[in-house]
């Protein structure tokens, strides 16, 4: 008889958003979107930004993963692997932010690797280091995450519209192999889909191996986000997105021993918040709305559970779902059984 599989906790978590605010009057005026427009239906009352010469992606992970090692009573070297799962947009272009993370750390015993999902990589993150942790060696995960893409948003634009929610910040999680009381959270089971037909749909048109970086792609704009068909986009979209999102997190909770009617709380990527309420108002969950954050790529789920145990709407014994959706086109959801705050 084969033993069962470790069970993996949550023993600590960090955020990290940088000083510099963008408010939906300031977006508004720059790219000619009525301020209630921003405000009302995208859902960005103020977004948080970094400046030019600081706080890039490694940076606002090492200041998110020392507060999730205190949090979690570990020091750098107890951790086995250090898992970025942020934004492709980094300190450099073909790099790995997973091991520089690691060096300023001091984590001189992990390894470190990189899980990229876009703004699907939350759920994901957790789903493949739990698999790590249950089925390997590691005893101890640092999953770290960090988006500024909201250098890459071009206010002109208005095709690109649906991105003006981009924020800044990071965040970062501690998992551990039977971490017994310690655990502030126990993870559950995981489900995730993905239609490619939408893998082209949001592009930054010039830098890749198509259409390298020149003086020409700079003169013409091409190193900013772009929707080539938006009204394509968007008719697509409506049709597969609310059932998709459905799909993941049934199945998760599904795969977990559980229903929606066990559910408590729900951690959802930002989006505008028509799609948010009628997204939480099928789930019949508690839900907090990032609309002082924007979207932060895949930090947003960590983002919003701080910010709902922070307001006491998820308690020990909840069940917590985060659920998020990246373009290309992913959904994915991972659950949580909330423990309270450990030992």
């Amino acid at each position: 008889m084969t033993d069962p599989a470790p069970t993996v906790g949550l023993t600590g978590y960090g955020t990290y958003v940088p000083d510099g605010v963008v408010t939906g009057e300031e977006i508004a005026a720059e790219s000619g979107v009525p301020e209630d427009v921003v405000v009302e239906k995208m859902g960005v009352r103020e977004k948080r930004v970094c400046p030019p010469d600081a706080d890039h992606a490694t940076d606002m992970c090492v200041s998110a993963a020392e507060a999730a090692l205190a949090d979690a009573g570990l020091a750098p070297a107890d951790v086995d692997v250090v898992l970025y799962h942020g934004s492709e947009y980094k300190d450099f272009y073909v790099w790995s932010a997973a091991a520089d993370v690691a060096e300023r750390l001091g984590a001189d015993e992990a390894f470190a690797v990189e899980s990229y999902a876009l703004c699907a990589g939350a759920p994901l993150a957790l789903r493949q280091a739990r698999a790590q942790l249950r089925a390997d060696a590691p005893e101890t995960a640092l999953l770290v995450a960090a988006s500024r893409e909201e250098d890459l948003v071009d206010y002109a634009n208005e095709d690109a519209s649906f991105m003006f929610n981009f924020g800044s910040g990071a965040c970062a999680m501690v998992l551990e192999s039977e971490p017994g009381e310690r655990a502030r959270a126990t993870l559950g089971e995981s489900a995730a889909i993905t239609d490619g037909s939408f893998s082209e749909d949001v592009v930054m048109p010039a830098g890749g191996s198509r259409n390298p970086p020149s003086t020409a792609t700079v003169e013409q704009g091409l190193h900013t986000l772009d929707v080539p068909d938006p009204d394509g986009m968007k008719e697509r979209l409506g049709a597969v997105s609310l059932p998709n999102f459905l799909r993941v997190a049934d199945d998760a909770l599904s795969r977990s021993g559980y229903d929606r009617s066990d559910l408590d709380f729900v951690a959802l990527t930002h989006m505008k918040r028509s799609f948010h309420e009628l997204l939480v108002e099928e789930l019949d969950a508690a839900d907090y709305y990032l609309d002082e954050y924007g979207h932060v790529q895949s930090v947003d789920q960590v983002l919003a559970l701080d910010a709902a145990l922070d307001r006491g709407l998820v308690e020990s014994g909840d069940l917590v779902c985060f659920l998020a959706a990246g373009t290309g086109y992913t959904w994915a959801a991972t659950i949580l059984e909330w423990r309270g705050d450990g030992a």
